[in-house]
């Protein structure tokens, strides 16, 4: 088995998906007070959710950047 070396996108993928997961479970943890009836959080956790939004942004810069990448080797091999 060959590992394939890591093209140009991929790792903006895997830090936007982190970034989407820290973000999504900040939004779980947001919301828990709402159902609990609890004292909500302060405004800054709030701010923290909107990481699921960057995360899924930087994700859809490096899929992006790989289709650009593969584009460019695709005309030089023409």
């Amino acid at each position: 088995m060959t590992a394939t070396p890591p093209g140009p996108g991929d790792g903006l993928v895997r830090v936007g998906g982190i970034v989407f997961i820290v973000g999504a479970v900040a939004t779980l943890i947001t919301l828990a007070p709402l159902f609990l009836g609890t004292e909500p959080f302060p405004s800054f956790a709030y701010a923290v959710c909107m990481l699921m939004g960057v995360g899924f942004a930087i994700a859809g810069a490096g899929v992006l950047r790989s289709i650009a990448a593969q584009r460019n080797q695709a005309r030089s091999a023409r």
